[in-house]
C-alpha cells in the first residue's frame, strides 16, 4: 500500500510553516518555515512610511501567499516526496486576524486607491486600538440583557472581528464603505487555494460571535451600536460557515503551480492556531486542558456541557471535535513577555557571558533561574504586557513588577516573569473549575514547553498538577495536516473524523513535569499575592493602569 501524507500549513504571528506529514504513522517528513518579510507592522506603514497609533498590529497579506511560494515546495523537495502522494492540505492562522476585501476578494490595501489609509491592511490579532469599540458593545449588551455574552465570559474582546469592524466604520466610513466583506485570513488564504469563499465554524464562533444556533448578533443590536452596523452580519460577514474538517475546496490550477503541488488536491477549511493543536495531542475527549504556548498562550478544554463563567474567552458547540462543546480562555502575552525582557531589559553583561559560553540569553536567564528556590527573589509580578484576556477582558491593562531591590538579579526578574504566567494559567483554571467545567489533566504544546524546562516545572507546581508536553515541536502544523487528512476522507486515504486521525497521528512524550511538593506550598503563599495585586489594579480597586495609559496616550 502507498504511504499517504498531508500538509499542514501554520500562520504564526511571525512567520509561516509548512509541515508534511505521514498520515498513517503521524511521522513528520519535513518542514520549512518562512519569515514574514514585513512582520509585525506596527510602527509605520510600509510604502508611505505613516505612523501608525498605539496599540495597533497590521500585516500584508502577501505575506501569507509568500508561505505558500517558498515553504511548500521546500518540504516536498527536502523529502524528495511527489506531489502525487499528497491528498490534503490543512490551514492553521492566528485569529482574529481580520481583513477588509472588494467584491474580487482582494485585500483593500494592495489596492493603490487605498494602500496608505491603515485600516485597509489586515488587522493582527494582537491590534488592540479597537478597545473603546469593545467597551461600548459590552456596555450595550449588558445593557440590554443580550444572551450571546455569556458564552464569552460576560465581555467581548477588542482583539475580535466585531470591535475592529466597528473601529473600520468609526475611523475610515470610506474603507467599510469600499469592503465588501470583512474575512479572516485563515479563510482567505483557503479562497485563494480553491476560489471558494468559505468560512470556518472556528473562528466565526469564537471571533465573530456566532452560534450553531443563533447565528451571529441580531441586526437590531448591531443598529442598537450604530444604525450603519445594522447589515454587518448579513452583508460583510455573509456566506457559509462550515465545520472544521469540511472539505473547502481542492487546490486550484493557479495555487497548484504555485505551491508544487497537484491540483485537485482537497483543501480543508481554516481553523485556528491553537485550536488546531488539542487533536495533535490526543485530546479528543472533556476534561483534558491544553496549553498552547508561544508568543501567548490559548487554555483550550472539551466538555459534554455548556456553562457560563468569567474568563471564559468563548465556548462553542462543536468547536474544535464534534459532538463537544469547546471553551477557549487565554493570556494575551507570554512568550512575547520574556522575549521583550531578553531584547529591551537586560544588562548588557548578560549578553556577554551568555556569548562566551555559546548559549542564548534565554538559556543563560533560564539556568541560573533555575538555582534560585520559588520565593527568593521577593519579586512577583502580574503578566499583563499586553493586556489581559482571561478573565478579567481588558486590553487597558498593563504589566507589573513588585518587590525590586538594589541587590535584585536579572535571572530573578526572568524567574519573577515565568511565574507571573503559570499564575495567571492556574487563575484561569480556578475560573473553569468555579464555572463548573471540569479540568482532570493538563497538556502543554507550541514552542515553549519544547524550549523552556524551567518554566514547565514552575507551571506544574503552581498548578500543582501533572503536565504532559506534545512530542511534536510543531503541534499546530501537525493538527493543521490531520484537518487536512480529514479533508481528504478516508476513501482517498485519509479519515473520515478527527477522532480516527487523532488515534494515528497524535502524540505527547512518555516524560512529564510532576508538581514538587515542598514548591508547591510556596507557590500557593505567592499565588495569594499574586491574587491580590490581581484584582487591586484589575477589578478597580486602583484605575493606576489605566491613567497611565491615558496619559501616554495624551
Amino acid at each position: 500500500m502507498e504511504k499517504r501524507y498531508a500538509i499542514g500549513i501554520d500562520y504564526g504571528t511571525e512567520s509561516g510553516r509548512a509541515l508534511l506529514v505521514n498520515i498513517a504513522t503521524g511521522e513528520e517528513v519535513a518542514t520549512h518555515v518562512t519569515p514574514y518579510p514585513h512582520g509585525v507592522i506596527d510602527q509605520r506603514l510600509p510604502g508611505s512610511g505613516k505612523k501608525l497609533k498605539n496599540d495597533w498590529a497590521l500585516q500584508h497579506p502577501d505575506d501569507y501567499l509568500e508561505v505558500l511560494r517558498k515553504s511548500v515546495p521546500a518540504v516536498l523537495k527536502a523529502s524528495s516526496l511527489s506531489a502525487d502522494f499528497v491528498i490534503g492540505i490543512g490551514i492553521d492562522f492566528t485569529a482574529c486576524t481580520m481583513m477588509p476585501l472588494d467584491s474580487n476578494g482582494t485585500p483593500l490595501c494592495m489596492l493603490e486607491e487605498w494602500k496608505d489609509n491603515p485600516h485597509s491592511w489586515v488587522k493582527l490579532w494582537k491590534h488592540h486600538a479597537a478597545q473603546e469599540e469593545a467597551n461600548r458593545i459590552n456596555d450595550k449588551a449588558r445593557e440590554r440583557g443580550e444572551s450571546f455574552l455569556d458564552r464569552y465570559g460576560g465581555r467581548l474582546s477588542s482583539e475580535w472581528m466585531l470591535a475592529k469592524a466597528w473601529q473600520i466604520l468609526n475611523e475610515a466610513p470610506d474603507i467599510y464603505e469600499k469592503a465588501d466583506s470583512f474575512m479572516e485570513a485563515a479563510d482567505w488564504i483557503v479562497m485563494q487555494m480553491t476560489d471558494r469563499f468559505v468560512r470556518n465554524s472556528c473562528t466565526a464562533g469564537y471571533k465573530a460571535v456566532w452560534n450553531k444556533r443563533d447565528g451571529f448578533p441580531s441586526a437590531d443590536f448591531l443598529r442598537s451600536l450604530d444604525p450603519r452596523l445594522e447589515t454587518l452580519a448579513t452583508g460583510k460577514l455573509r456566506g457559509p460557515i462550515v465545520p472544521l474538517g469540511t472539505k473547502a475546496g481542492v487546490l486550484n490550477e493557479r495555487m497548484a503551480a504555485l505551491m508544487g503541488l497537484r491540483p485537485g488536491t482537497a483543501v480543508a477549511v481554516g481553523n485556528i492556531d491553537a485550536h488546531a493543536m488539542v487533536p495533535a495531542v490526543g485530546v479528543v475527549s472533556p476534561g483534558k486542558l491544553v496549553l498552547a504556548m508561544g508568543t501567548s498562550t490559548c487554555h483550550l478544554l472539551l466538555s459534554d456541557k455548556e456553562v457560563h463563567a468569567e474568563g471564559i474567552a468563548g465556548v462553542v458547540e462543536d468547536g474544535i471535535v464534534a459532538g463537544y462543546y469547546a471553551y477557549e480562555a487565554g493570556q494575551s502575552a507570554v512568550g512575547d513577555i520574556f522575549a521583550w525582557y531578553v531584547d529591551e531589559a537586560i544588562p548588557d553583561y548578560v549578553r556577554k557571558f551568555a556569548g562566551e559560553e555559546n548559549i542564548s540569553v534565554h538559556e543563560w536567564l533560564e539556568r541560573r533561574a533555575a538555582s534560585r528556590r520559588p520565593g527568593e527573589s521577593g519579586i512577583i509580578a502580574l503578566d499583563w504586557w499586553n493586556g489581559n484576556r482571561s478573565v478579567l477582558m481588558d486590553a487597558d491593562l498593563t504589566g507589573v513588577l513588585v518587590g525590586l531591590t538594589l541587590q535584585t538579579k536579572p535571572e530573578e526578574i526572568y524567574r519573577a516573569l515565568l511565574e507571573a504566567t503559570a499564575f495567571g494559567t492556574r487563575k484561569i483554571i480556578e475560573a473553569f473549575q468555579n464555572g463548573g467545567v471540569a479540568v482532570d489533566e493538563l497538556y502543554a504544546c507550541g514552542g515553549l514547553p519544547q524550549r523552556n524546562r524551567l518554566l514547565m516545572q514552575i507551571y506544574a507546581d503552581v498548578t500543582g498538577r501533572e503536565i504532559k508536553i506534545a512530542a511534536s515541536t510543531q503541534t499546530a502544523a501537525l493538527g493543521a495536516a490531520m484537518f487536512g487528512a480529514v479533508a481528504a476522507g478516508a476513501e482517498a486515504g485519509g479519515f473520515d473524523s478527527i477522532l480516527d486521525a487523532a488515534q494515528r497521528m497524535a502524540r505527547v512524550r512518555e516524560e512529564t513535569f510532576k508538581p514538587i511538593a515542598e514548591n508547591v506550598l510556596i507557590y500557593d503563599r505567592l499565588y495569594r499575592e499574586y491574587s491580590e495585586l490581581h484584582d487591586y489594579f484589575g477589578r478597580g480597586g486602583n484605575d493606576v493602569l489605566k491613567r497611565l495609559k491615558a496619559i501616554r496616550s495624551g
